[in-house]
């Protein structure tokens, strides 16, 4: 009975995996809001938080949330705060505009479905940058048109992602009843879930562009230290030995003193 309960509990079990998940995503989720509270670092900590989910899942699933959190952190945060910056200030901008349309009233209102558009389109795209930006590293206009590009080859899974950022926010802001209750959630693990569900839909798309990782998520170099990427291993088998010519041969044998 025991020899039972130890099993289901080590961390090799699936019991076990679960609550190591779990504690990753709670530890990671604290770790966000703490370093949320400036609020214009709120993008370097969405980034952070998807490095986190993302070498979760690219590696054995055991790996320490706080410092993993930091060096996503640390590695996003100019680009993360221009974007989350940007996106404030587009935002603000566009609610101002849709609130002069609405006095203005007559033709002028329908102006507002404009606004609303360009704003779905601008939302698609802060959506998937962050975690684009935690796998890939690059300057921000070619991630903002990998973000589109991985949003556009699944239509279905961006419907599924607009659905979960959108949705429990709003439902946090009209209900105010429930509100302690959000509050709690969000707190401990609602934007940790999120980042997990997004880093789980999205890395099958991001895999076959990243460099391979062992078992801890760390990379595997080749013997220069460069990134070994799919497709490299067997490029090294299929080159085989290097077969020496007679000319290297008789070069060898000189050194050798023959």
């Amino acid at each position: 009975m025991r020899e039972r309960i130890n099993a289901f509990l080590s961390n090799e079990s699936s019991f076990g995996k679960l609550m190591t998940k779990l504690g990753i995503i709670i530890g990671a989720n604290l770790m966000f809001v703490l370093f949320s509270l400036p609020v214009f670092t709120v993008g370097a900590g969405w980034a952070a938080l998807c490095h986190v989910m993302l070498k979760t899942l690219r590696g054995d699933g055991v790996l320490n949330p706080f410092k993993q959190f930091w060096l996503g952190f640390k590695a996003n945060f100019k680009q993360a705060t221009v974007v989350w910056l940007l996106t404030l200030a587009l935002g603000l901008l566009g609610w101002v505009d849709v609130r002069f349309l609405l006095h203005q009233g007559g033709v002028m209102v329908n102006f507002r479905y404009a606004i609303y558009a360009v704003g779905l389109v601008l939302l698609i795209g802060v959506i998937y940058v962050f975690p684009v930006m935690a796998a890939f590293a690059n300057k921000l206009p070619v991630l903002f048109r990998s973000a589109y590009y991985f949003a556009l080859r699944n239509p279905l899974k961006l419907i599924v992602l607009l659905f979960f950022h959108v949705f429990p926010l709003y439902l946090t802001y009209t209900d105010a009843q429930l509100l302690p209750l959000y509050a709690f959630l969000w707190t401990f693990f609602g934007f940790g879930a999120i980042a997990m569900l997004t880093a789980r839909l999205l890395l099958p798309l991001f895999t076959p562009y990243l460099p391979l990782v062992d078992a801890a998520g760390d990379f595997i170099l080749d013997e220069n230290g460069n990134p070994l990427h799919p497709g490299d291993e067997d490029k090294a088998l299929d080159q085989g030995p290097h077969e020496k010519s007679e000319a290297e041969i008789l070069e060898e044998m000189k050194k050798l003193g023959m």
